[in-house]
């Protein structure tokens, strides 16, 4: 059988263009059969008859012809229920329109005009209880009837509250991807054109005195290029991909950290990695995170630090991965608070670890990352 619940959701234009057009004929169909179906258990009402008909599909053509004038809609649909209560018809499924007429009116915001027409229903459908059907007066029905109107603004509300909440989590979801897109595109613009950029100023300096450097620092160039544009369109193809079809793996990985010194070693900095422990053990997502934190770290030795040496050293322990990423630069006081530093602190946050940051003048700089292995994000 099917449930109020089940007519409003298939009425209200909620889940898309073909739903909502096919939902009124349902609803159509639920009214005539069940007027007729409910004049059996009521022999003292009038009996359906074409005007009944009429007024059954009135409410659900209402719905599908003047669905966008909320104000108009209720009025119509409520005027046609009106009608059919004071004409003596049988109680039954023609107050499913009016029910899907004010759950519209409270999503749309129109939460008076809703209440309103609940309030003016009651005082309609009691008159013409006493007045138009004769009935005498009864507590008890006028009781039944507030609650259900209750009911009426209720299912409404209910529905306003639940589509609210999930434009809210369909915003949160958006803005957590922006971030994650962010931080993806700093780590690969910043540490490319990092590279890019220092080895353009030393072919630069070294172009008349030292000419056979210059072709090293192109070389580098070139290669921090390419690979900035392969992982520039890995992340583009990820986004025009169709949901169903978008890779789920990350594309960096800790196996690419021997790369990653050996583009900087090539910019002017020796670079060695240290790896203790099984990689295969760590989450893709985990490890993916922690190549990035340690890409943004040998950035900022690039561009800020002045060493000559670089190390990465990572340890991949049974419940989670310890990273430092060390230089013999010249340091400074405080710590550097920057996009790059906080992206670094939100990915290990992100797996519930945390980033830390030492530098002190003349001996270089260690940044410590730790991230539990707990889940794969």
């Amino acid at each position: 059988m099917l449930r109020g619940a089940d007519v409003v959701h298939a009425v209200v234009p909620y889940g898309g263009e073909m739903r909502w057009r096919v939902g009124p004929f349902v609803l159509g169909f639920i009214q005539v059969a069940g007027t007729f179906g409910a004049a059996h258990g009521q022999p003292e009402a009038r009996q359906p008859d074409a005007l009944a008909v009429a007024l059954a599909l009135a409410g659900p053509a209402a719905l599908l012809l003047i669905s966008r004038r909320t104000a108009i809609l209720l009025a119509t649909i409520a005027a046609v229920t009106f009608t059919y209560v004071a004409l003596g018809y049988p109680y039954g499924p023609i107050f499913a329109s009016f029910v899907v007429a004010v759950t519209i009116s409270v999503i749309r915001g129109r939460r008076v005009l809703a209440w309103l027409a609940v309030s003016g229903a009651l005082a309609l459908a009691t008159l013409a209880r006493v007045v138009v059907r004769d009935a005498p007066w009864s507590w008890g029905w006028f009781a039944g009837a507030c609650a259900w109107a209750l009911i009426v603004v209720g299912i409404g509300e209910l529905a306003r509250l639940n589509r609210a909440r999930l434009a809210e989590a369909r915003r949160a979801k958006v803005s957590e991807e922006r971030l994650r897109i962010a931080r993806e595109l700093h780590d690969v613009v910043a540490h490319h054109m990092s590279l890019i950029h220092v080895q353009a100023g030393v072919a630069l300096h070294v172009l008349d005195r030292k000419p056979e450097q210059v072709e090293t620092a192109l070389s580098t160039i070139k290669d921090a290029s390419k690979e900035a544009l392969t992982e520039l369109r890995a992340l583009i193809g990820v986004l025009r991909a169709d949901a169903e079809a978008a890779p789920r793996a990350p594309v960096a990985s800790l196996s690419a950290l021997e790369s990653l010194a050996a583009r900087t070693s090539q910019a002017g900095i020796s670079t060695t990695v240290d790896i203790r422990g099984d990689l295969d053990a760590v989450p893709h997502a985990a490890g993916a995170a922690a190549f990035r934190i340690a890409q943004e770290a040998i950035t900022n030795v690039v561009r800020h630090s002045g060493a000559t040496r670089a190390r990465i050293k990572v340890t991949v322990g049974p419940d989670d991965l310890e990273m430092t990423v060390s230089d013999n630069g010249r340091g400074s006081d405080g710590s550097p608070e920057g996009n790059g530093m906080r992206g670094m602190r939100e990915r290990a946050s992100a797996f519930g670890g945390s980033v830390t940051f030492d530098r002190s003048p003349g001996r270089g700089a260690v940044l410590r990352a730790e991230l539990p292995l707990g889940s794969d994000a």
